[in-house]
């Protein structure tokens, strides 16, 4: 690929190059857009088969933090790093701590947090070389686990999608179908319970259907049994590119709002959803509560203040709808249009007090 019409394509501001052979490091950071403030997005750890596919990738994911930020209000940019390695052979303290030396360079353009294959305990080691990292352990003034409040902010998402489809936001009697128990699924479990939703649940552990079973009286299915569940709400809360050729037509539910990212395989599918007469949440919307969270860490973490914040994901996901209907077009279009919405006008606002510098 020709990395400059990759990035023309996505529009993308710049891309970075790192490596260390001292310290095995191959990492690419992708900055999209930096309209709204600093880019921020995790530091995704990953062997990826050709550095192709990690560009690939990085572009893809570092557009979507732009898209994630704008729609939830956020007054930051997009950006994302990928890390080319085996999580379980390659990671030790030279790796991140170089990682963190070439986030330092950007002298702030790019802040960087956790994400796939890694941890807090990885980014104490990014925290060492920069200032410019988050979701660090409470004891360093971070966040630490970010999954409460991404649960919280998915489960604001399906009150305002419940109301949507049924005319009330109550979910007490509502059947959900949670589709892993990870972090954010098992979180979520637990406002489903508390607000009386009846649920159903699988994951690939079964020790923790069980005890999904045991505490909040789950039913239990398997993974591959998840999408043929009669219920009111499909929840995708692990992998993504959950909603494809083969998953759609089994479906059984009347509205799609979960955690995981990407749920979409393809854009298209979310336009077959619609054509079911599913109301689909746009993922990168109700999911928002995570990035949420480290964006109050670097103002002075106060969880009350995070989960305030997450709050606002209904209204969020209602403005959403409401596009949706006046313009004609399916869900993650209107968030899309939402989201690009506020990058104008803010970028607007930029040009006219400081003549467009």
């Amino acid at each position: 690929m020709n990395v400059f019409q990759a990035m023309g394509e996505g529009s993308h501001e710049q891309v970075v190059f790192c490596e260390s052979k001292a310290a095995g490091l191959k990492a690419i950071i992708a900055i999209h857009d930096t309209t709204l403030g600093p880019a921020l997005g995790g530091c995704r750890l990953w062997p990826y088969k050709s550095e192709q596919d990690a560009l690939t990738d990085v572009l893809r994911l570092s557009r979507g933090m732009t898209y994630k930020a704008a729609a939830a209000g956020l007054n930051l940019g997009g950006g994302k790093a990928v890390i080319i390695a085996d999580p379980k052979r390659d990671k030790n303290e030279a790796l991140f701590r170089v990682f963190g030396r070439f986030v330092e360079s950007l002298n702030g353009r790019y802040i960087t947090a956790e994400d796939v294959n890694t941890s807090v305990h990885d980014m104490e080691y990014i925290f060492m070389e920069t200032k410019y990292v988050t979701g660090v352990a409470p004891a360093h003034g971070g966040s630490g686990d970010p999954s409460p409040v991404t649960a919280y902010g998915v489960f604001r998402g399906m009150q305002a999608s419940v109301k949507e489809a049924f005319g009330s936001d109550s979910l007490a009697g509502k059947k959900v179908a949670v589709q892993g128990l990870g972090n954010v699924g098992s979180h979520l479990l637990e406002h489903l319970a508390k607000a009386e939703a009846k649920v159903t649940v699988c994951d690939i552990d079964p020790e923790k259907c069980r005890r999904a079973s045991e505490e909040h009286g789950a039913e239990i299915v398997s993974p591959d049994k998840i999408y043929d569940v009669a219920c009111d709400i499909f929840a995708p809360c692990a992998l993504g590119a959950v909603l494809n050729d083969d998953t759609i037509p089994r479906l059984r539910c009347k509205i799609v709002c979960g955690g995981a990212n990407n749920q979409l395989a393809e854009e298209r599918h979310g336009r077959i959803v619609e054509e079911r007469g599913i109301v689909y949440a746009p993922d990168y919307v109700v999911n928002a509560g995570g990035l949420i969270n480290v964006y109050v860490e670097m103002e002075g973490y106060v969880r009350e203040r995070a989960l305030r914040m997450a709050q606002n994901i209904y209204e969020t996901t209602t403005n959403v709808y409401k596009i949706a209907k006046e313009e004609k077009v399916p869900t993650y279009v209107a968030a899309d249009r939402l989201a690009e919405g506020r990058v104008q006008r803010i970028g607007q606002i930029k040009k006219g007090f400081f003549g467009g510098i």
